[in-house]
C-alpha cells in the first residue's frame, strides 16, 4: 500500500514539475512570437533579464521532472525553484518600480543590452540594467490594468509556489515511510 502511495506522489510530482516547465516555455514562446514578433514590442534590458529568469525556472522544472527525486533531492529542487522564482520576482519588482517612478527620477535611456555586454564586464552590465533606464519605464502593453512585468511577477509567484508544493508534497505525506522522505 505504501508503495502505491509513493508511486502516486511520484507521478504527481513529475506531472506538476512538467506543468511548470511547460508554463515557462509557453511564457517564453508568447513573449517572443506574440509580443516581440507580432506586436513589434522590443524587450527592454529588464524584460530580457525576466526572460532569462523564466527560462532558468523552466530548466529547473524540467530537470526536476526528468530526475523525479525523492527525499533530499526533492527538497533541493524545491529550494532551487524557490530561489530562481524569488530572483525573477525581484527583477520584475524592480521593473515595476522603474515603471511607476516619478518622471525624471530614472535616467532617460541606457545603451542597448547587446552593446553593454560588449563594452562592460557582466557584473557591471547587471548593475546597470537593474538601475533601469527610460526604455524600461515605458508601459507599452497592459491587460486588466497590469503591465507586463506585473503579470510576470504574478506568474512567477504562482510557478514558484507550484514548484515548492510539487517537490515538498511527498515529504509531508505521513503515510510514506520516513526513510523514503
Amino acid at each position: 500500500m505504501n508503495s502505491s502511495l509513493l508511486d502516486s506522489a511520484s507521478r504527481r510530482r513529475r506531472a506538476l514539475n512538467s506543468l511548470g516547465a511547460l508554463a515557462c516555455a509557453a511564457m517564453l514562446v508568447i513573449a517572443y512570437f506574440y509580443f516581440e514578433r507580432r506586436l513589434g514590442l522590443e524587450p527592454c534590458p529588464l524584460c530580457m533579464f525576466q526572460r532569462v529568469g523564466v527560462g532558468v525556472l523552466g530548466l529547473v522544472f524540467l530537470l526536476a521532472a526528468l530526475q523525479n527525486s525523492r527525499g533530499i533531492g526533492a527538497r533541493i529542487y524545491a529550494g532551487v525553484l524557490a530561489l530562481v522564482a524569488l530572483a525573477t520576482m525581484g527583477v520584475s519588482a524592480r521593473h515595476i518600480y522603474v515603471q511607476h517612478a516619478p518622471a525624471g527620477s530614472i535616467p532617460s535611456c541606457g545603451a542597448p543590452l547587446d552593446a553593454m555586454l560588449h563594452m562592460f564586464p557582466i557584473t557591471e552590465v547587471i548593475v546597470k540594467v537593474l538601475r533601469g533606464g527610460g526604455e524600461c519605464a515605458r508601459i507599452d502593453w497592459s491587460l486588466l490594468g497590469l503591465s507586463m512585468p506585473e503579470w510576470v511577477l504574478l506568474a512567477v509567484l504562482a510557478l514558484g509556489l507550484l514548484g515548492v508544493f510539487a517537490n515538498l508534497a511527498l515529504l509531508r505525506d505521513r503515510s510514506v515511510p520516513r526513510f523514503v522522505r
